[in-house]
């Protein structure tokens, strides 16, 4: 009975390991999308800056206002660039996470089948004593029985 108990516990323990990657992946996939959020802002406010800044017709600029305008959108698109890397960083940690979950999730059925399996076992053996005691203590009555039937003749 001792190993089921361990049993039992190593199971509790996996479950908790499972409960934990499964907040680590949660966590993961938002910082993921606050990332990826945060990129989006950023090509959205590169968009909407080169949009005010479009020329137009009869339109003249001084050329420092011209440099400088293409100096920030040269600096808000290395901006986004960094930005793509931390999203593709945190992708490759939600998939890190992704394959923990799965681990520890294998990890805790594979412990609950050799639980229910032991259990099965001990069932089974429990069910066999119980049906020897029973043949024996059929067997000692048939013994008795006859035994008595015997005295009884002589």
């Amino acid at each position: 009975m001792s190993n089921l108990t361990s049993l039992m516990v190593a199971v509790e323990v996996a479950t908790r390991k499972r409960d934990d990657a499964r907040k680590v992946l949660q966590d993961t996939q938002a910082a993921q999308q606050a990332a990826s959020d945060q990129l989006g802002q950023l090509e959205g406010y590169a968009r909407e800056t080169e949009a005010r800044w479009g020329m137009k017709v009869d339109t003249v600029m001084q050329p420092e206002v011209m440099y400088h305008h293409y100096q920030f959108m040269d600096r808000l698109g290395h901006a986004a660039l960094l930005q793509k890397g931390v999203v593709g960083d945190q992708a490759q940690r939600v998939e890190v996470a992704r394959r923990s979950l799965l681990d520890t999730e294998l990890r805790l059925a594979s412990l609950r089948k050799v639980t229910e399996k032991r259990r099965h076992d001990l069932e089974q053996l429990q069910m066999r004593r119980d049906q020897k005691q029973t043949d024996e203590r059929a067997a000692l009555q048939y013994r008795n029985a006859i035994h008595g039937a015997l005295s009884q003749e002589y």
